[in-house]
């Protein structure tokens, strides 16, 4: 965590213990410290802040279509093989 400047130890812990309090990472007493890990996988966080962004618009479709086109040729290749695998859905069904 420490790149530029001395980190307080204080502002560390109440970060974490922040992070605690709202689920995002669990934390384990070891002697008289804790040790903390993350509750999800960053590739899970990143899959539940896209839902909750397409849940804020009232055209996915066209947002998903904008982050598509962002996407590198090896990233939309990769998407389509993990849609090949995927039984199709009814919309209401998402």
């Amino acid at each position: 965590m420490q790149r530029e400047r001395q980190i307080a130890y204080t502002t560390v812990m109440t970060v974490l213990d922040n992070l605690h309090r709202k689920g995002m990472v669990l934390r384990e007493k070891t002697g008289r410290a804790y040790v903390y890990r993350p509750t999800r996988s960053r590739a899970t966080h990143a899959a539940e802040l896209m839902e909750q962004v397409l849940a804020s618009t009232s055209d996915r479709g066209t947002a998903l279509l904008r982050f598509v086109e962002h996407l590198s040729p090896g990233e939309v290749s990769d998407l389509r093989a993990v849609l090949n695998t995927m039984p199709d859905q009814a919309p209401e069904e998402r």
